[in-house]
């Protein structure tokens, strides 16, 4: 199993063995998940086009587009109601699925008051308890100021009874469209939440399981009146960085 990752993005694809660029395709397709992306000059540019389709258009309630790659995936992954029934089987896949450690991802986003960019770890769900998430980076368009931005990080809890939901979402001095590095360290029962190095929030909790990257660009629909005619929400990811945990 991978220890450690120092993503560049090389070339011109994603790399098949870290990257599942399928946004928890179980719950529609792969078809209808699909990421469009593309990989060029060192950076991974995930956007969402006006003529993507609606994501899992007849189950979620709220109108929904994404581009979103994971480095690990299994069918039945983060339910987002109840009585979903998996509608797509496909092997689970394990690109890069860190327990403790330090993960940082250099970013920047294009969004407007119709769209989010964020970075998440997702436990992997090997068993249903096995779902916290540590979320480094979750920005809303809407909450976008010139020069600062609320930035969401935390413990949601989901399934897992061992975690207590703690997210919030402080306003922080930097502008989106540049890239910054958002990073989490990550020992047991502690998280420590930097961005560009400086240490904005700790916790004394911690999911104690293997979890997921997710990093993607969001875009709902019903959100986006006044938006600009052809807008394209953008999120250019230029690097990611797993570190194990010493000791």
């Amino acid at each position: 199993m991978r220890e450690q990752l120092d993503e560049r993005f090389p070339g011109s694809t994603l790399d098949p063995e870290v990257w599942f660029p399928w946004y928890l395709p179980h719950w529609s397709s792969r078809a209808e998940s699909a990421a469009t992306y593309d990989v060029r000059d060192g950076e991974l540019h995930l956007t969402i086009p006006p003529d993507q389709p609606l994501w899992c258009s007849e189950l979620h309630d709220e109108p929904l587009r994404v581009s979103c790659v994971q480095s690990g995936s299994a069918p039945g992954q983060q339910p987002f109601a109840d009585g979903l029934v998996v509608r797509e089987q496909h092997p689970p896949f394990r690109g890069y699925t860190p327990r403790y450690g330090r993960v940082e991802v250099r970013m920047r986003g294009v969004v407007d008051a119709g769209s989010m960019v964020a970075f998440w770890m997702s436990g992997i769900e090997d068993v249903p308890e096995h779902s916290g998430e540590i979320c480094v980076a979750e920005i809303f368009g809407d909450a976008v100021r010139p020069g600062s931005a609320e930035v969401g990080m935390g413990v949601k809890a989901f399934r897992d009874p061992g975690l207590r939901q703690d997210f919030v979402a402080p306003r922080l001095d930097l502008d989106v469209a540049r890239f910054h590095d958002y990073a989490v360290e990550w020992a047991p029962g502690s998280l420590a939440f930097r961005v560009d190095g400086a240490v904005v929030r700790t916790l004394d909790q911690a999911p104690g399981y293997p979890v997921q990257l997710m990093i993607g660009v969001f875009d709902f629909p019903a959100r986006a009146g006044g938006r600009e005619p052809g807008f394209v929400p953008e999120l250019v990811v230029a690097s990611v960085r797993g570190t194990p945990a010493v000791g």
